[in-house]
């Protein structure tokens, strides 16, 4: 039979006396012993029952057969009727049964236990007394310990027998009620058509509707007091009406993900010490107390319903009641799924965000792309909102872990979204705050020797005020943040330095060298050795995609850009791998990995101008310059940017203008090393293409080049352009969209000449002689071959 009986709550507990819950323990205690009793009673009878009845004998039990063998015999014999006087089918029947194994003629001491033998001295009469009775006793009494009462002589303890329930009856009574109102609903339920089980679902649909607003509507008019309905409108996430069960679980759950995000408080609520609820407080404070406590309570219950519905979805697994389908509950997982992203977005302060991170970063790596999806997004969300790093720092804490664990068969996408951490613009260096020397205050001493009386007044209000005003300052200590993200970037590194020890032709390659090329310049100096010959490694090994490979060289001119300009490392290497992979690049599918090769440009020429030799600068100038020509429009723009900061950077890169050769040798494309191919002699022909190109801005950057980039004068580029970087030029002129930015102008289609045919001949000789023509007739005879074959062969 179901249980209707409610827990108490925590708050109803604390509200309850101390004497009553005594009591309570006592009840319970009680109960517990009683029943335990009782069940050693039965086990007793029972051991008993069964021993006595092995022991028992079939025989009347008269006196023992130790002590008076001999009379029982004569006694027999006397009882005994004389063969003599038995009739023969009676003798022959007697003699049939001693002859059978029979259970009424055996005896049964024969076949008595070895522990009954030893208890022979018994006797009789004392095993007869321990058989059980079967008599009907009347059931123990429990009693119920109820308050106390208390008068001059002290407390007076009260108890009340409990009522016994005939358990039996009752079922016997549920079940012939049940199966009345069964019969009763089989004769009075109609029949109902289609059109009105629709209305009806559309009634009841409604009516839910309606008592979710107007329950979401009440607790966010008066959040305080509206525990009990917030209670109200959870337990509706349980909705047992088949016909509107899912829709209706959805709407509960989306509700109550907008009502925590508009009652939830700006900061974490810790449980109450025992101090803190032993001390007496205001009804106000009281109240807040309470509500505290029930908001954490119900957010606590709501996390963990959404968390049970993903799991059911992810088992497979089919409730008892079947109300809602297997198939119906990948929908309800997506919702939960999207409620728990949006508390993980909105709620990184409140209780229990730690837990949501442990539910959403197992779920970046599922099987369903559209769930991976939007825990990626919200992950991303979070680290770009995150100004302190605190949730970041668990995120990616369970996201290394989540990686190692899975031995590194996760999705790529798990380990891109540590490309949106704010770390950016932390530099190793402390701060000029931190350094600057902080302000002492004079010791006492100091003060009497050299302050008055007054003085001495002034000067410790005046450091009292200074102290508050320290302590209340809002901003986080940039030290702590610094902490924080350093602590942060340490996992991630060793995440990715994991990844390339063991892990070398995993698909989290590109990923991990994306992540390098970005965080390269924070990476502690020691790592950087041994990070540009792996780097290298890779490059040289040919397993890696073109992409990667630029991941590889924008990764390794990030550490040799920023720390490493201390280490004497040659990058000559990589220089070239660059220059002869450049013409691995088109118009195609290729054409947006030009945006890491402007960086890659930008890093390797405009970061370290000083350690690119001037043929170096003009081979790529010029290799550069045939690129431009078979890509699309924004990339054109972006070589043609990085070009004139090119012939900007280096002064002697307009020799590249001049018809003249300068020094020996002819210019060799084809070779694969920037420094030989003598590039000084040869022009960039290139740009008077580009002059004719159909993208106006092309045609701009150009005409630009082709005067030598001049940064005064008429020549010069606008200010929109000549401000702006070539990845961002890249970008803005992006033709995603199938469109030119700007737009081109269409061709004119050319008319073809045209002429009459009298009027295009000026003689009139000329002109009569064709209307001649034209008017006469002309008689086509027949061709006869022979006649001229015959003349010719005679002639």
């Amino acid at each position: 039979r179901k249980n209707t009986k409610r827990v108490p709550s925590f708050r109803k507990l604390l509200r309850t006396s101390k004497i009553k819950l005594d009591n309570k323990l006592k009840n319970k205690q009680y109960k517990q012993q009683s029943a335990a009793k009782k069940y050693r009673k039965e086990q007793k009878k029972l051991r008993e029952a069964v021993r006595d009845a092995i022991s028992r004998k079939p025989f009347p039990l008269e006196e023992s057969r130790k002590k008076k063998v001999a009379e029982k015999h004569e006694e027999e014999e006397e009882e005994a009727l004389p063969l003599d006087m038995m009739d023969e089918d009676d003798l022959k029947l007697m003699e049939d049964l001693s002859q059978k194994a029979s259970f009424l003629t055996r005896d049964l001491s024969s076949i008595e236990p070895v522990h009954v033998k030893k208890r022979k001295h018994e006797s009789v009469i004392e095993k007869y007394e321990k058989v059980p009775r079967r008599m009907q006793t009347e059931p123990e009494k429990e009693l119920i310990h109820l308050l106390p009462i208390k008068d001059r002589g002290g407390i007076i303890p009260q108890t009340m027998e409990k009522p016994v329930l005939h358990v039996a009856q009752d079922e016997e009574e549920d079940t012939e009620e049940m199966g009345e109102a069964e019969e009763f609903n089989e004769e009075s339920l109609p029949v109902l058509t289609p059109e009105e089980m629709s209305a009806q679902r559309r009634q009841k649909l409604q009516e839910r509707k309606m008592h979710i607003a107007s329950l979401a509507s009440a607790i966010l008019s008066e959040p305080n007091n509206s525990i009990k309905k917030l209670k109200e409108l959870r337990a509706m996430l349980m909705e047992q009406d088949p016909n509107v069960a899912v829709i209706v679980r959805k709407l509960v759950m989306v509700s109550l993900m907008e009502v925590f995000k508009d009652i939830v408080p700006s900061y974490k609520i810790r449980p109450l010490t025992e101090a803190e609820k032993a001390t007496k407080v205001k009804k106000e404070t009281q109240k807040l107390r309470e509500f505290e406590e029930g908001l954490v309570s119900q957010y606590k219950f709501y996390l963990e319903n959404l968390e049970q519905i993903i799991k059911d979805w992810k088992q497979r697994k089919l409730k008892k009641s079947n109300v809602i389908s297997l198939k119906a509950y990948k929908g309800l997982a997506e919702i939960a799924v999207k409620c728990l992203c949006e508390l993980l977005v909105a709620l990184p302060h409140f209780n229990f965000h730690n837990n949501i991170i442990v539910l959403i970063v197992p779920l970046m790596n599922d099987a369903s792309k559209k769930i991976s999806q939007l825990c990626c997004e919200a992950v991303k969300k979070l680290f770009k909102q995150d100004k302190l790093g605190y949730a970041s720092l668990g995120v990616v804490k369970v996201i290394s872990g989540l990686v190692r664990g899975r031995n590194y068969d996760v999705r790529p996408e798990v380990l891109k979204v540590f490309l949106h951490l704010r770390i950016k613009e932390v530099e190793l260096q402390k701060d000029s705050e931190d350094i600057a020397p902080k302000k002492k205050f004079m010791t006492y001493k100091e003060k009497r020797k050299n302050l008055s009386r007054m003085q001495r007044k002034w000067r410790k209000a005046e450091e009292k005020l200074e102290r508050e005003l320290l302590e209340a300052e809002a901003s986080e200590s940039k030290q702590k943040k610094l902490k924080m993200h350093t602590e942060t970037l340490n996992i991630v590194f060793v995440t990715y330095f994991r990844i390339l020890k063991k892990a070398q032709k995993s698909p989290l390659l590109p990923a991990v060298l994306e992540g390098l090329a970005k965080f390269a310049h924070l990476i502690n100096v020691e790592f950087f050795d041994d990070l540009v010959i792996v780097l290298h490694s890779l490059i040289a090994s040919g397993d890696l995609s073109y992409r990667e490979s630029l991941h590889c060289i924008l990764s390794a001119f990030h550490i040799l850009s920023g720390q490493g300009d201390v280490l004497n490392i040659d990058p000559m290497k990589f220089y070239t791998h660059l220059y002869k992979t450049l013409f691995s690049l088109h118009a195609g599918h290729t054409n947006d990995d030009i945006e890491i090769v402007l960086q890659c440009l930008n890093v390797m020429f405009a970061k370290r101008r000083k350690q690119v030799s001037q043929q170096r600068a003009l081979a790529f100038l010029k290799r550069l310059s045939t690129l431009a020509l078979h890509v699309l429009p924004n990339s054109s723009v972006g070589i043609l940017a990085t070009n004139r900061v090119l012939m900007q950077v280096f002064p002697k890169m307009d020799l590249l203008l001049d018809n003249e050769s300068q020094g020996s040798g002819i210019y060799l494309p084809e070779l694969e090393e920037p420094e030989h191919c003598n590039a000084q002699n040869t022009g960039l022909w290139e740009l008077h293409l580009l002059l004719r190109h159909y993208h106006p801005t092309v045609r701009t950057f150009a005409a630009h080049l082709v005067v030598g980039a001049p940064t005064e004068g008429s020549a010069t580029l606008p200010l929109d352009l000549s401000q702006r970087t070539a990845t961002e030029l890249f970008e803005a002129y992006s033709m995603r969209e199938m469109t030119f930015n700007p737009p081109v102008a269409s061709a004119t289609l050319r008319k073809k000449d045209t002429f009459a045919q009298m009027d295009a001949f000026i003689d009139e000789e000329l002109k009569k002689q064709l209307q001649q023509y034209i008017g006469e007739t002309v008689d086509h005879k027949p061709l006869d071959f022979a006649k001229h074959l015959k003349e010719s062969s005679l002639s």
